[in-house]
């Protein structure tokens, strides 16, 4: 987001991006109530979340909230009115090559303040170029019937004090999950859990990989290796159940092996790196009628920050976007991008209608009530984590990110499978915004927890690491909240603990994307 117009005082309407068109109430506003701080006085009535015209629009107009088109005047709108199903309509969106427009960088990063950014942060650098923010030993599984005994092993590890001679090694992190056989060899499901699974075993937050299977299965250990060691640090040991003699030999081994990991991982310690190197998944659930005024606006103008400073930001949860994702294409750099974009959504279409159900709906009664008025306006509370960057690629689920700069990844709207991808895409950060408050963490990535009211991070205080609330209560800018995220993101990065790390999240959040016929 380009910047935001909120004074330091209690505010009694929000406006969201310096484009905006409308305000949104904090209150129930009586026909004329004088907002100082918009310099305009209410025409009529405007309910709590609803939208107050700021400037004048012409019939045919773009109304626009979060620095986006959420539909178009259906009569003239003057300054002070309520702005609602009354006077607010979409347009029809079926043109796909209308809104393929190429984004500008100058037109996004004009007016963002730098100047307060860090440069650093403290991460591990590692041989092949890349730099964690954290530094854990991972167990990864080929499948579910090694997953038991990859638990076991983590836990003889710890219960023998292994790590104690290791302080440079955060933990161990056993990576398990519930697929990796009775599936085609040859399909859409074993090709994305083989980008999973590999793109944990190459995260930078690993300082060291044991990969276990069980010998007889699909997804087998051989093919995850390739004909190469997956690290270039080589702090990276295999073996099968099944050829280690059974699971109390194999939980032996495992321990040797681990320590032979330690070893390498210890010699790694922080040193100073560039933003460029942090890699940030943005995430939403729980999500409440404050989501889309607060923190995911904030969220959105952190990650414009770190795009700014080089960084790369992950946007994902194709369903969760769907009816604003014109709003993301017009931001595409190229019309490859777009189309790219585009094909992920026509896809989703095709896979809910063949499992009997739909994407897209209008925003309900309850919804309307609460101020959205058209289903971008719904859709535009989850895309507004992604700021207003220029859109530089689209990726498959756990495709390995290699461009700089804000792009998309394809997923599922279920979080835990969501962050997994990102994970295995290269996130080595993740921040989730959440209103009814989501507890969950994801090793080995910190996730910052940032909530989007000021009761639930009170009532919750030990599980988020944020509170955006302030923004409607305490008069705090949502660029002033994007700045503090990026301070408190930058912190995580060079070592302190978020809220779930603390509790111990993070051993069954590893949920990868099944797709395909369980056979």
């Amino acid at each position: 987001m380009a910047g935001s117009t909120l004074s330091s005082a209690r505010h009694q309407a929000l406006v969201l991006h310096e484009q905006d068109g409308v305000a949104v109430a904090v209150d129930d506003l009586p026909a004329g109530a004088a907002i100082e701080e918009l310099s305009l006085t209410t025409q009529a009535a405007v309910p709590i979340g609803h939208k107050i015209a700021i400037r004048s629009h012409a019939a045919g107009d773009p109304v626009i909230r979060y620095g986006q088109i959420i539909g178009h005047a259906t009569v003239p709108i003057t300054v002070g009115e309520h702005v609602h199903g009354h006077n607010l309509a979409m347009r029809d969106q079926a043109e796909d090559g209308a809104i393929r427009l190429a984004a500008s960088d100058a037109d996004y990063a004009s007016n963002l303040d730098t100047s307060a950014l860090p440069t650093d942060f403290m991460g591990y650098h590692r041989a092949d170029g890349q730099v964690g923010t954290r530094n854990y030993l991972g167990i990864v599984t080929s499948v579910n019937c090694s997953g038991s005994v990859a638990r076991f092993i983590a836990e003889a590890a710890e219960k023998a004090g292994l790590l104690d001679d290791f302080p440079n090694v955060d933990g161990i992190a056993p990576i398990v999950h519930g697929t990796g056989c009775g599936m085609a060899m040859d399909d859409e499901g074993y090709d994305t859990l083989f980008r999973t699974l590999s793109g944990y075993a190459q995260h930078p937050n690993f300082g060291g990989i044991l990969l276990v299977g069980l010998g007889c299965e699909v997804m087998q250990v051989s093919d995850l290796i390739g004909k190469g060691r997956p690290r270039a640090d080589g702090a990276f040991r295999y073996m099968t159940i099944q050829q280690s003699g059974g699971t109390a030999k194999t939980v032996e081994r495992g321990v040797a092996m681990l320590r032979e990991l330690a070893e390498v991982a210890n010699t790694q310690t922080r040193a100073p790196a560039p933003l460029s190197h942090l890699t940030l998944g943005l995430q939403c659930g729980g999500s409440d009628g404050y989501s889309g005024i607060t923190a995911n606006p904030a969220l959105g103008y952190a990650s414009d920050l770190l795009v700014a400073a080089g960084g790369t930001t992950i946007l994902s949860e194709t369903p969760e976007i769907y009816g604003a994702e014109h709003l993301l294409t017009h931001r595409a750099v190229s019309p490859e991008v777009a189309d790219a974009l585009m094909d992920l959504v026509h896809w989703w279409e095709g896979y809910t209608a063949m499992h009997g159900g739909k994407m897209d709906n209008n925003p309900s009664p309850g919804n309307k009530r609460g101020g959205l008025t058209t289903i971008l306006e719904k859709s535009l509370g989850a895309v507004a984590k992604g700021g207003a960057s220029p859109l530089q690629a689209v990726y498959r689920y756990a495709e390995p990110v290699t461009a700089r700069g804000f792009v998309f990844m394809d997923s599922p709207g279920y979080d835990p499978c969501s962050v997994t991808g990102q994970i295995a895409s290269g996130a080595n950060l993740v921040a989730f915004t959440t209103g009814r408050g989501s507890v969950s963490g994801y090793m080995p990535t910190p996730c910052v927890k940032l909530a989007t009211n000021t009761p639930m991070y009170e009532r919750m205080s030990d599980d988020m690491d944020i509170n955006c609330g302030d923004i409607l209560t305490g008069g705090v800018s949502v660029a002033d909240k994007g700045h503090a995220i990026v301070q408190q993101l930058v912190d995580v990065a060079s070592g302190q603990a978020t809220k779930s790390e603390r509790q111990g999240f993070g051993g069954a959040e590893f949920v990868p994307w099944q797709l395909g016929a369980v056979m």
